[in-house]
């Protein structure tokens, strides 16, 4: 179990840190495990990338825990505001670098880096917060410019300026409302209902690609690729969901399509990442930070 949530006593800003980074990895390795997801490299194979396996993917997300470790710890020394908006950045473009590095040039995470690395950060600073507190002030760490961002255009730059689409940057910007109104109550509502870890968990991903303007996919397909994932999620929730026959046979058929016209949900990937790593946070105990520490 992790340090931070074994109990409350007084933590050092070090172990908080180090703990919400371990956290961290551990959401990206339970997103790339999960099994069956369409068009996403799982435990089957590839998915639409010719380019990644899920040994990569691992690889990659060991990769970015020291950097996510970096990005708590400096959230427990910067209040909120444009230092700190600026450090994260910084550490985000170090961790895009060594993510590179570490994949021979493949971008594995580079929309995790931002999604996790500012709920990571909000997480650092509101100890006793729910996922829904936690998400709201990452938003507002997103909302801060950082000056020091470089301007080339990313795919998913260049799909919002087409389609007129927000992108990962407005869901973070708007305190992520698909993972604390769309993944986490799916996730909440299936584990209710007795599914399992891995169903509820392709529940809330299922879910988030029911209405996620999802900018891989919209680069990949264009609208009409994106009608074809709502279209076909929205197909899996209401034959019954993961976990029963007639959803089980409609989530086959959305992976086909999926497959069919190479869409890759990253952009869903990453939003479910952060609903897992939400979800074990507010599923624990709460920590606090000691107040003075061994120098």
């Amino acid at each position: 179990m992790n340090r931070l949530f074994h109990n409350r006593v007084p933590l050092s800003r070090d172990v908080v840190s180090e703990d919400l980074g371990a956290l961290a990895v551990k959401a990206l390795l339970a997103e790339a495990n999960l099994t069956p997801k369409p068009g996403l490299v799982d435990q089957r194979g590839q998915g639409c990338h010719a380019d990644m396996t899920l040994a990569l993917m691992k690889r990659s997300a060991w990769t970015l825990e020291l950097f996510f470790v970096e990005m708590a710890l400096a959230a427990l020394h910067l209040p909120l505001g444009a230092p700190l908006r600026q450090e994260l950045g910084s550490i985000g473009r170090s961790a895009e670098r060594a993510m590179l590095r570490s994949t021979a040039g493949v971008n594995t995470h580079k929309g995790a880096i931002w999604v996790i690395g500012l709920l990571v950060a909000a997480a650092a600073q509101l100890p006793a917060g729910d996922a829904e507190t936690i998400a709201e002030r990452a938003g507002q760490i997103a909302c801060i410019p950082d000056i020091a961002q470089p301007v080339p255009l990313s795919h998913g730059e260049m799909v919002r300026l087409r389609f007129a689409k927000s992108g990962a940057r407005g869901e973070a910007m708007a305190g992520f409302p698909h993972v604390t109104g769309v993944g986490l109550p799916q996730l909440r509502s299936a584990r209710a209902e007795g599914r399992t870890e891995n169903v509820s968990h392709l529940n809330a991903l299922i879910a988030i690609m029911s209405s996620l303007d999802d900018t891989c996919v919209l680069y990949r397909g264009g609208a009409e690729g994106l009608a074809v994932m709502h279209a076909g999620a929205q197909a899996v929730l209401s034959a019954g969901g993961v976990g029963s026959p007639t959803g089980d046979a409609a989530l086959r058929a959305l992976d086909q399509k999926m497959l069919a016209n190479s869409l890759s949900p990253g952009g869903c990937a990453d939003l479910l990442a952060a609903t897992m790593l939400l979800d074990e946070i507010e599923r624990s105990s709460r920590y606090v930070i000691a107040e003075k520490e061994e120098k």
